[in-house]
């Protein structure tokens, strides 16, 4: 854990779904079909009217965000930001704008925590270690720059090999003298 302005950031192992936060991230595809991986967790406990809203949406491209009630979760919202597939050129940046995206729709609608999870790690293939350094690099320049209502981001890693390589990457940035611990 470690705190950046008046915002906390913290790593979780488990489920998403489970959270108590105002919003969840769901790792998305362009035409926000809720399939499988978090998108189909997020489904299963969140019911139909999710997967409707985003039928209404229709569609976002990749790197973008759009934001959804978040049905019988615990949370308030879902964020449906869509990550790049490995192979199709630009991931990483795409990565970054789908990740800054999320931050800035989360504070437009003024909540105060929001929980990401490793996206586009899953069927889409993009390689974990990447995702932890880009993902946590953008979250924390937003903080440092942008924010004004975050109080709370967790990164919810649904399993060991992916928790201890975010933890691996957030401890580097604290060895390189980026970040400062929390006392």
């Amino acid at each position: 854990m470690l705190k950046i302005g008046e915002t906390v950031i913290e790593l979780v192992k488990g489920d998403i779904t489970d959270l108590e936060v105002d919003v969840i991230v769901n790792a998305a595809n362009s035409s926000l079909k809720m399939g499988g991986g978090v998108a189909g967790a997020i489904l299963r406990k969140g019911g139909r009217i999710i997967q409707e809203e985003c039928d209404k949406i229709g569609y976002c491209p990749v790197g973008e965000a759009v934001i959804t009630s978040a049905g019988r979760l615990k949370a308030k919202y879902i964020i449906h930001a869509v990550g790049p597939r490995m192979g199709e050129g630009d991931e990483d940046d795409k990565l970054r704008r789908a990740t800054l995206n999320s931050l800035k729709l989360a504070e437009k609608y003024s909540v105060e925590s929001i929980a990401f999870p490793a996206i586009s790690t899953g069927v889409f293939g993009y390689p974990k270690d990447k995702c932890a350094k880009i993902m946590l690099s953008t979250t924390i320049e937003y903080l440092l720059r942008e924010n004004k209502k975050l109080k709370k981001v967790i990164f919810c890693l649904y399993d060991d090999e992916t928790y201890n390589i975010f933890r691996e990457t957030l401890d580097k940035f604290f060895g390189e003298g980026l970040l400062k611990k929390m006392d």
